[in-house]
């Protein structure tokens, strides 16, 4: 069965174009299995229902989302719901259900949504397409070293652009486990060594999980995400170059995130017919609020280190050493 697109554009400027039931209107349609964008040419007040608001005004206050052209904007993001509903559709869903979740659960429910996903014909379509890559494991990917009452984390695979396979994921929880347990460490720094703090998962592990219900319990099981909602608030995470998916989306849990100038990030995976699944949609939603992860996640669009500052995934830009 052939399904129509399930974005809605809501025209703002004009009044909304559908009865949505968002405190638009009387009379409340089911929107659960939509995508809803809202577009204005000046900011305004919103209805905390739309998952994405876009403006012509630069730099504009949260939610909104600052573009040159805010509705050729939202035709594009209308061209990425109708390519990729299933993620689209799912990424939206886990997000509006975060507030309502306590912090661990709403790793459990973005796991759950990413492990269906991973199930899609979409998702295998993308890895059919996709070029093979060769394995580069490293004996000894996370170096861990401690100076009084501060440990360092290290991501050291430069070879690879710190990209997290399942020997980096388990390394890093290994090293988190060290920060939780030991209350005496009052400050993690969590570095990446080479030219990228950390490109995303490892592209030559993708697919490779032929169970999804089996790859959830070891998300769940085995989660620096978890880990650093535990920690987060002692650990400062440096940034740069290439930050992206995992790269971003666990040092959002940071309670201080510096970036260097070059630093870019980025979500991708709807791209690849998924939703982020290293904990973003439970991360940087406490830091930019759900509408703008909603953006970034949709559109995969870089983000750099300028307005990662004013948008407050970063709190401090600095040139590095």
């Amino acid at each position: 069965m052939t399904l129509d697109s399930p974005f809605d554009l809501v025209d703002l400027d004009r009044g909304p174009r559908l009865d949505l039931g968002l405190g638009l209107g009387s009379g409340a349609a089911d929107v659960s299995g939509r995508v809803l964008v809202g577009v204005a040419e000046e900011p305004g007040p919103a209805d905390a229902g739309l998952d994405i608001l876009l403006t012509g005004v630069a730099d504009p206050p949260r939610p909104w989302v600052g573009c040159a052209d805010p509705y050729a904007t939202a035709r594009r993001l209308g061209d990425i719901v109708a390519d990729r509903p299933g993620a689209s559709v799912a990424l939206m869903q886990v997000l509006r259900m975060g507030p309502a979740l306590e912090p661990p659960d709403r790793l459990v429910a973005e796991s759950l949504a990413y492990s269906t996903l991973q199930a899609s014909a979409v998702f295998r379509a993308w890895l059919d397409s996709a070029p093979s890559r060769t394995p580069r494991p490293s004996p000894a990917p996370v170096l861990l070293s401690r100076d009084g009452d501060r440990l360092a984390i290290t991501l050291d695979r430069p070879q690879a652009r710190n990209a997290m396979d399942a020997g980096t994921r388990d390394a890093l929880c290994e090293a988190l486990d060290v920060a939780v347990a030991d209350p005496s460490i009052t400050r993690v720094d969590l570095y990446g060594n080479g030219p990228a703090f950390c490109a995303g998962g490892d592209l030559s592990e993708f697919g490779t999980a032929g169970d999804p219900a089996q790859a959830h319990l070891v998300r769940v099981l085995r989660s620096p995400a978890a880990l650093l909602q535990r920690c987060g608030a002692r650990v400062t995470a440096h940034l740069h170059g290439a930050c992206v998916g995992a790269g971003i989306e666990l040092t959002a849990f940071a309670g201080w995130v510096r970036a260097a100038p070059d630093t870019v990030m980025r979500l991708p995976e709807v791209g690849m017919g998924l939703i982020p699944g290293a904990g973003g949609t439970a991360s940087l939603p406490v830091r930019i609020g759900r509408e703008r992860t909603a953006y970034l996640a949709l559109s995969g669009e870089a983000l750099g280190a300028g307005e990662a500052l004013r948008w407050g995934l970063v709190d401090e830009v600095v040139e590095v050493g």
